[in-house]
């Protein structure tokens, strides 16, 4: 079955979503059902303040709403299939939504918060060479509210001891720019002042580097930031690893961050994963400098995922030391990613994979 064709029997199967719904949209459907306006802003605050599972939980709608809200809309549309906890902290959970596909979500604790990765579809078709979430293929788009119930399941989590999400990244399986209008609609969800409101700068959505896409958000002019992961130097090396450079090459990507920072103010992060033997040498650093050092941006050096069906090495910790020493004696500001549930299937569609879901 093609993607379009799963995406088609998707809807038709699916409820009507509550929180696929931003607050206009909520107010529009509520007068659709002969409600006043006013009970869209109840039902966002009981969805996203008091994060409510179920519509009978909604007290202060009249009963005979309830019961014609419960029969045409869904509050909760995905279980948790399993969870996996690290004894840093990091908690990575498997859930199933309403079609039986699995996504994955991972909360990881910092000194400075709690920030919790998202994903933006079933699967990826990306095909880049050292993430597991593309082994399978691109299974369907999430909607919004499908992302945004990943984030509202965590934050219902921390609620138990009175903890907050600080910061939200679009880091989990898929590539958010390629389902562009759902995973905007999360960050106006999460963003809404009425709901999560968490603030657009603590929230960073990433990509492989869709160039006609980073352009059209460069244009809507959000504060959130934009992180590309680039991973390699030069194109022969970066279409090898990631397929999608041979559609935008690195001199394009590159353009469209300028043009990002240009239009928004708000500095890049670059996302690079250092493999052993590939990309990781002392030159490598030196090109990477010559290529973003005139750039308002920062350098996040990751430590390349074990994943069982790739045949990556890790780079060694000393020469990922000179690494960043390299790009920061060349005016580069750069740091090594902290690592986070090393000791659980944390990576990308590791869990999923793990479990032999789709």
């Amino acid at each position: 079955m093609s993607v379009i064709e799963t995406l088609e029997l998707f809807e038709q199967k699916r409820p009507q979503q509550l929180l696929d719904m931003k607050l206009d949209e909520l107010e529009v459907y509520v007068q659709s059902l002969g409600q006043p306006k006013f009970r869209g802003k109840q039902i966002f605050a009981w969805l996203h303040q008091q994060r409510v599972t179920s519509v009978d939980e909604m007290t202060n709608l009249p009963q005979k709403f309830r019961e014609q809200l419960q029969e045409v809309a869904a509050v909760t549309t995905m279980k948790e299939v399993t969870r996996q906890e690290s004894v840093d902290g990091t908690i990575k959970w498997l859930w199933e939504l309403y079609d039986g596909s699995t996504i994955e979500t991972v909360l990881m604790r910092h000194e400075y918060g709690n920030s919790v990765c998202v994903s933006s579809q079933v699967g990826c078709r990306m095909g880049c060479t050292f993430c597991a979430s593309t082994l399978g293929g691109l299974v369907r788009h999430l909607s919004g509210g499908e992302i945004v119930e990943q984030l509202l399941n965590v934050q219902r989590f921390l609620d138990v001891d009175n903890e907050r999400v600080s910061s939200v990244v679009l880091m989990g399986s898929g590539e958010p720019l390629e389902n562009y209008d759902a995973a905007m609609k999360f960050v106006d969800l999460i963003n809404d002042p009425n709901g999560l409101g968490i603030g657009a700068r603590h929230i960073t959505v990433s990509t492989v580097g869709l160039v006609p896409a980073i352009r059209r958000l460069a244009d809507e002019k959000r504060q959130i930031t934009l992180a590309i992961s680039l991973h390699a130097t030069r194109d022969e090396i970066r279409s090898a690893m990631m397929p999608i450079n041979k559609a935008y090459s690195i001199d394009q990507l590159l353009d469209a961050c300028k043009y990002y920072f240009k239009q928004t103010g708000r500095r890049i992060s670059f996302e690079y994963a250092l493999v052993g033997g590939k990309n990781d040498d002392i030159e490598h650093a030196r090109e990477l400098a010559g290529l973003i050092g005139h750039m308002d941006c920062h350098v996040n050096l990751i430590p390349v995922n074990y994943v069982p069906e790739r045949n990556y090495t890790r780079t060694p910790k000393d020469q990922i030391r000179a690494f960043v020493n390299e790009l920061t004696r060349l005016g580069v500001n750069a740091t090594v990613r902290r690592e986070k549930g090393h000791d659980i299937a944390a990576a990308c569609g590791q869990l999923r994979a793990e479990q032999g879901r789709n």
